[in-house]
């Protein structure tokens, strides 16, 4: 069996690679693969996030997916199939009993095609969410870094009203455009009203709802250009949904963006609920997806149901402890993050841990989410040790100390050097000012389902596991300054998602000494 094959193969390869990076699952992750291609069975793998960081287990899937008899599409992030093309790949086809022709693109070549596609997510979700014609039914699918596929998903469902698309519908509707123009005005004063976020986006409110079915009522549908007929379309089924008695299904989730400079903005949409959208796709073929730290368990069920998937072999790789084990420092009488008190405390708190890891060489990042806070933080620091600090860039010095959202960290922490030091403000709890995440709260509380423990502390425990990864390879000190995870109930849970973990109760310059000597080792 194929199974037993690319056990066989892969073992010998990883004999044969002095020095090759070590990860004690690579068998069991390509027989598990392997048996997904031969049963046409789809798989959920959860790799762990310090390999998920890594990749190292990429090995595993592209070994099946060469051996394979049959075609197979992997669909990975172009930095990741870059790295498969140039890395991957050709290591395994010197060694691996195959001549599996390689192709990249955004659609299946041709019918008689027998070798590997690799292509981009927003290709495959762009194909399948199209009716599937670009790939063919049947063909095994391997979709690699799923923790962000809800993301991908959403993007592409995400419909847009530009500023441009205005001047389109007037001259598509003159007579009404006098309408048109006093309709965007009325938007414009009522969107303006709305305080200041960092996310310069809002949710679309009752009066700004009313302008647009007003403006509906006026025009001539007849004539509209197709990118308003869908805007109204679905705009229709969020008013009905507001007019009792409501739709069983949620409304498409409706906000708009603000250019404050420019004073303009653009009307967005989206589907509330994915898994009705997807599961007809994860019925057209197997698919084995692979995550990193999806879920703490390995059924992942919040995951199965958002994203409409049925049954699936579930596989999720434990940690090496020891390897992977980092300090983790919590102080207990910080003030919590919704106080006055807290901003001073933290900024103190950062001042004193940089201060005390000075003279130990490595990088040292200072993860916060508020944007005028890290803006505060950025400024403090730079103040006492000059060029040493940058916000958000990757050209840094040996010792340099980076001031980072999550986004940016998150996006460019495989390309710096893993941190000696991180320091965290707050939990990465999604922010209610997001209209994304108001709406999908708005959407449990609809249900009568607990949002914070099935969305927001899910998402959370996600980012912060995928965070602190770079730390536990170079095993050193996580400083999470966000006092909840020992004041609140919830926090237990965070604490085992971060294992393997040593808690440290105190600050001393011996901490980073000591971290000093043991990677030196």
């Amino acid at each position: 069996m194929i199974e037993a094959e690319v056990h066989l193969s892969l073992h010998n390869f990883l004999r044969s690679q002095a020095g090759f990076p070590s990860w004690p699952h690579h068998l069991t992750m390509a027989r598990l693969v392997a048996r997904a291609l031969r049963l046409g069975r789809s798989a959920l793998i959860q790799v762990g996030a310090v390999c998920g960081y890594q990749g190292r287990y990429r090995t595993s899937f592209v070994a099946s997916a060469l051996m394979w008899h049959g075609p197979v599409i992997i669909v990975a992030q172009e930095t990741v199939q870059q790295l498969l093309l140039r890395v991957e790949i050709p290591r395994l086809q010197q060694w691996l009993p195959t001549n599996k022709s390689i192709r990249t693109g955004d659609a299946w070549p041709d019918a008689e095609f027998q070798g590997l596609l690799l292509t981009s997510p927003e290709a495959w979700l762009k194909g399948q969410l199209a009716g599937g014609s670009r790939f063919p039914q049947g063909i095994p699918t391997i979709i690699d870094g799923v923790d962000d596929l809800e993301d991908w998903v959403r993007h592409q469902l995400t419909q847009d009203i530009q500023p441009d698309d205005w001047d389109q519908l007037m001259l598509a509707c003159p007579n009404q455009a006098e309408t048109i123009r006093e309709a965007r005005i009325q938007l414009t004063h009522e969107l303006f009203q709305h305080p200041a976020n960092p996310y310069h986006c809002y949710l679309i409110s009752q009066p700004e709802i009313e302008i647009l079915s007003h403006l509906y009522l006026a025009l001539d549908q007849v004539n509209l250009p197709d990118k308003w007929k869908n805007f109204w379309q679905q705009f229709q089924t969020l008013n009905e949904n507001l007019s009792p008695p409501a739709s069983p299904a949620p409304p498409p989730l409706f906000w708009a963006t603000i250019a404050h400079r420019q004073g303009l903005f653009s009307l967005h949409y989206a589907p509330m609920e994915l898994g009705e959208i997807l599961s007809p796709i994860w019925q057209r073929q197997p698919v084995v997806l692979i995550g990193s730290a999806i879920e703490p368990e390995t059924e992942a069920p919040l995951f199965h149901q958002r994203l409409g998937l049925d049954d699936l072999t579930c596989l999720k790789f434990s940690s090496e402890s020891q390897a992977e084990a980092i300090q983790l420092y919590v102080p207990y009488k910080l003030p919590l993050p919704n106080t006055p008190e807290f901003q001073a405390a933290f900024i103190h708190k950062v001042r004193t841990l940089v201060c005390l890891s000075a003279t130990a060489p490595g990088l040292t990042v200072v993860l916060v989410g508020d944007v005028p806070l890290k803006a505060q933080v950025a400024t403090i620091l730079a103040s006492e040790f000059g060029s040493r600090v940058q916000v958000e860039k990757t050209c840094l010095d040996e010792n340099g100390i980076l001031i980072s959202g999550w986004e940016f960290w998150r996006e460019h922490q495989r390309v710096l050097p893993a941190p000696h030091l991180l320091i965290i403000a707050t939990l990465p709890l999604p922010s209610l000012e997001n209209p994304l995440v108001a709406g999908r709260v708005a959407l449990y509380k609809r249900s009568h389902q607990d949002w914070f423990r099935l969305y927001l502390l899910p998402a959370a425990l996600n980012e912060l596991q995928r965070a602190i990864a770079p730390v536990r390879e170079s095993q050193g000190i996580v400083a999470l300054l966000d006092s909840r995870v020992v004041n609140r109930s919830y926090g237990a849970q965070i604490l085992a998602a971060l294992s393997p973990l040593a808690r440290i109760n105190y600050l001393d310059p011996s901490l980073f000494s000591n971290t000093n000597e043991e990677n030196s080792a």
